[in-house]
Formats: C-alpha cells, sequence, structure tokens
C-alpha cells in the first residue's frame, strides 16, 4: 500500500479513535453511596481550564507541557518529601502551573467554598492555602479562611490523625503541623486540620459529593510553581492519609480513570468540551474479557518518600517483535522487595514515558532501527531526541510494555505526537536512575486500582468509529491499530463485538439504521 494512502488511514484512525472517547468519557455516570461517584478532571490546556489562554499557540502548550514533565521527572529524582528545613522562596505567581497536568473542582468548609486543586497520584497529604498567610503565592480565587468555617477543626499533636502525616511538628497551642517539600523546590507548610470537603458531580441527576472530616494541610507558607489558579494539591498517593485512604470505607480502596488528551500532545483529536473522569469505589471496578491485570508493588516508608508512589515491575520492553530485558534501578530499590520488583511508577501527573538511561539508549537503537522513516530534528522548544517527517512514516512500530502477567501494547497515539507540522516525535524519553509510565501512554484506556488487592488494572478494549461506518462499528484489539487494512469496507464487514460489563458506564455504542 502506498504510504501516504496508509499514513492518511492511519490518521483517519485516529481521529475517529477519539470519538470514542467523546462518547466513552463524558457520558460516564455513577452515582455516589453504595455505588461510588465519579468527578471531571480538566486538563490544564483544555478550554475548560482556568489556565486556558487562546491566545497562546500549539507549540507554546507543547514547550509547556514538556517542560512541565521534566520538572515533574525532578520530582521523582529528589523525592525527599519532609524536609528538614525550607527555604524563603520568592511569591511564584505564574499563570502556567508546573506540578502537574489535571485540576479538579473542590469546594472546602461549611457553607463549602469553591477552588481549583491539582490531582496528584504522586502526593499523599491533601493541603490548600489558608488565611492568615505568612506568605502566599499569588491565588485568583479567594484563598480559604479557616475562621469563616463552622466545620474547620484543628487536629491535635496527640491524636491518631497526627500520626498519620510524615514527621509532624507541634507546636505551643497543641496543634499538629505538617511541611512538604516537592522536587523542584515547591512547598507548603501549616496546620493540619479536618473540613467537610465537597466534589462537583458529573451527573445532573447526582447531588455533589460532600464528605465530612477530611484530614487535609491548611498551608500558611506556601511558595513554587503550583499556578495562580489552584490553591493547593488533591493527594492520591498511597499512603493512609491520602484521599484514598481517607474514603476507605467509602470506596473500598478502589479508583479509575479514563483520560482523554490535549489536542496539542496527541494524534488522535478531541473536542473541546471533552473531559477527562476518575471514578471512586464499586463503579470503579474494571473487569471484563479485555482486561489485563498487574501487581501493584508498595514500598515500605523510607526516607526518600518513595512509598507513597504506585510501582509497577516492568520486565521488558518490546520494539518491532525484539524483546528486550528491563533491569529495575538501584535508586528506587527499597529493602521490602526483591530489588527487580517495583522498577517503574505509574503517574497521572507526568506527561511524557522516562526510561533509565541505562536502558533507554538500547530501546532507541532497536527502535531507530524499525521505523522506516526520514529523520528530522525537533524545534527547539521541543526537548525530544526521536523525531521524524511525519508524511515520510510507513508504519509505526509495534511497542510493547511486559509488565509482570500485563503486555501492554503502546498505541502510536500513546507512544507519538506531533509537534510542528510535518514532525511528530516519540513522547517516550530517557529519564536518568528511574522510570516513570506517564500519562499519554495511558491515554483512552481505563485503568483501575485496587489498593486492597495491590492490583493495577486495565482494560485494553478499544472501540473504533469511522464517520463512513454505517454499521454497528467493531471493536478493534490493540494489534489492529498497526494494520494497514484500516479501510471503511474492511472494518464494516466484521462483527458488532460484545462490550465487557464494567466498560458500560465509560464506553457507549453508537448505533445507526
Amino acid at each position: 500500500m502506498n504510504s501516504k494512502v496508509f499514513f492518511l488511514l492511519s490518521i483517519l484512525a485516529f481521529l475517529a479513535f477519539s470519538q470514542l472517547t467523546l462518547v466513552s468519557c463524558r457520558k460516564a455516570k455513577t452515582n455516589h453511596g453504595l455505588d461510588g461517584f465519579t468527578l471531571d478532571l480538566i486538563h490544564r490546556d483544555s478550554p475548560l481550564s482556568p489556565y486556558y489562554n487562546p491566545s497562546i499557540t500549539s507549540s507554546q502548550r507543547l514547550r509547556d507541557a514538556f517542560q512541565r514533565s521534566f520538572s515533574r521527572a525532578s520530582f521523582f529524582t529528589k523525592a525527599s518529601i519532609h524536609p528538614t528545613t525550607l527555604v524563603n522562596h520568592a511569591i511564584q505567581s505564574d499563570i502556567i502551573p508546573d506540578f502537574a497536568d489535571y485540576l479538579m473542582k473542590i469546594a472546602i468548609g461549611t457553607p463549602p467554598r469553591k477552588t481549583y486543586a491539582i490531582l496528584d497520584t504522586g502526593s499523599e497529604l491533601t493541603w490548600i492555602q489558608c488565611k492568615p498567610c505568612t506568605q502566599c503565592y499569588k491565588q485568583i480565587l479567594p484563598i480559604f479562611d479557616p475562621r469563616k468555617s463552622s466545620t474547620y477543626k484543628i487536629i491535635g499533636c496527640q491524636s491518631k490523625e497526627c500520626k498519620l502525616v510524615r514527621e509532624p511538628t507541634c507546636v505551643k497551642t497543641n496543634a499538629c503541623e505538617y511541611q512538604v517539600q516537592y522536587g523542584d523546590g515547591s512547598y507548603s507548610t501549616g496546620d493540619v486540620a479536618s473540613d467537610t470537603f465537597t466534589f462537583a458531580s458529573t451527573s445532573k441527576k447526582v447531588d455533589d459529593i460532600s464528605i465530612q472530616h477530611v484530614i487535609f494541610g491548611c498551608g500558611h507558607n506556601n511558595g513554587g510553581n503550583f499556578g495562580n489558579h489552584t490553591a493547593g494539591i488533591v493527594g492520591l498517593g498511597d499512603s493512609k492519609i491520602s484521599i484514598i485512604n481517607q474514603l476507605d470505607k467509602q470506596i473500598k480502596g478502589k479508583f479509575s480513570y479514563c483520560l482523554v488528551p490535549n489536542g496539542d500532545l496527541s494524534l488522535s483529536y478531541h473536542p473541546p468540551n471533552t473531559t477527562s473522569k476518575i471514578n471512586f469505589g464499586p463503579k470503579a471496578v474494571v473487569s471484563g474479557p479485555n482486561v489485563l491485570t498487574t501487581p501493584i508493588i508498595r514500598k515500605k516508608p523510607d526516607v526518600f518518600g518513595y512509598d507513597i508512589f504506585y510501582f509497577l515491575n516492568l520486565e521488558s520492553v518490546s520494539v518491532g517483535g525484539k524483546k528486550l530485558a528491563f533491569k529495575s534501578s538501584q535508586l528506587m530499590n527499597s529493602s521490602d522487595v526483591d530489588e527487580d520488583l517495583g522498577n517503574i511508577i505509574i503517574d497521572s501527573g507526568t506527561t511524557l514515558t522516562f526510561l533509565p538511561e541505562n536502558f533507554y539508549d538500547k530501546f532507541e537503537s532497536i527502535l531507530v532501527e524499525t521505523i522506516k522513516g526520514k529523520r528530522k530534528i525537533a524545534p527547539p522548544y521541543v526537548d525530544l531526541p526521536i523525531c521524524y517527517e511525519t508524511k515520510s512514516i510507513v508504519e509505526f512500530p509495534k511497542i510493547v510494555f511486559h509488565f509482570t502477567d500485563a503486555d501492554i501494547e503502546v498505541l502510536p497515539m500513546n507512544a507519538f505526537s506531533k509537534v510542528a507540522e510535518d514532525v511528530t516525535c516519540l513522547t517516550i524519553v530517557e529519564g536518568g536512575q528511574y522510570g516513570v509510565y506517564g500519562n499519554l501512554a495511558q491515554m483512552n484506556f481505563l485503568i483501575g486500582y485496587d489498593l486492597i488487592d495491590s492490583l493495577l488494572i486495565l482494560s485494553t478494549a478499544i472501540l473504533l468509529f469511522l464517520p463512513t461506518i454505517t454499521l454497528p462499528s467493531p471493536l478493534l484489539n490493540a494489534s489492529e491499530m498497526h494494520s494497514k487494512d484500516l479501510s471503511p469496507e474492511h472494518l464494516s464487514s466484521r462483527k458488532p463485538p460484545s462490550i465487557p460489563h464494567t466498560c458500560q458506564s465509560y464506553y457507549s455504542i453508537r448505533h445507526h439504521s
């Protein structure tokens, strides 16, 4: 088949696949209580984001996204999150947060005060800026004033809640205090307190979700790259103080998410009003015939703070059928597990996927040998080493991450990004001494966390709707995304599939008469 025709068909496949995610994520509905609840996740580059600036070009958004990712990578490199001293940083007023990619609408207190916070699977303590400020970064929405909330309570030093905080300190008033610092130098200190948190429901038929007595940090001294539209962090890390564990009675240690990419970053396109979703509780369960399961490796608490991250065990990576054994990084090893277990972090806040430098050279060598296309130099605003002239790519290589008990294919739309008019780059990069499985690699998949059984469950079911198809659309296996025969005639001839039961709340089939 002519390479230009194949490329056009591939793009059609990517565009059509995006229609799936619009249906899948936007129509997610659930009830809180026994069934759990669903919340919107807002990508910071989405038109729905308070940070969205229509005057910023696609190239600027790409530059900022990749800079955030490399800044985020330093967070894992310097994962000391309980410093003994804090530097007096200047107040930050950047309009672009460097910390993570997804925001969540929340309201705190009684009556509830609405604001935005950064959702982070790599943080344990939820905290927000509070009055009075010793020092606070600039925040456009009003800073939370605990004196105006009738349900706000300071946590005492001797309480069991205070003991859940990593290395708390006590003051003369017997108040429990926290301090956190991140790899990029951002920090927050203040009182450990409890109050009512209210989350905006995604359904008009379901009331907003209010949860009483949430333990959080009320930050009076804060600085760094959080951006002026966010009040703080919602921590979803693997810790007893995280929101996930605090809601254990309601959600039974289960949450899942369905991420949709920003159009500037992905080969697939998504309409501006598309939002990602996060599910909590029974509705977060992922099951069915197209599901893979791999263990989540739990680390013991250590001085580096790696125990809050969700580790997976990556055994090898295949490129075009050639398999490379993946060796764990010494930086990530803990004494509680075998040195070959728990060698890569899965993280929702990192855009790119990072592989250790001692492995990446071999990976790059095989990838370059496999891709048939004309190499290009990335634009100056993009620090990505492997790029090609888009129209010259005859076929994308099949990339598979072989986790324990789960072989996950990283599709072209999850591994490559169009960074300029005719330049496509690999979004898997070298990451020093550690591995991070970023959110571009997770896009368009339903990913569930079961913290009771320490399992990551991923649905590989992919529904593809081509605009020219009038029959119920077939279910494509991941491997078929690389097929050269993506013609409407071929796809229409396939029988409609059965849909996994637990994906129905995320995925819907459009039937045409």
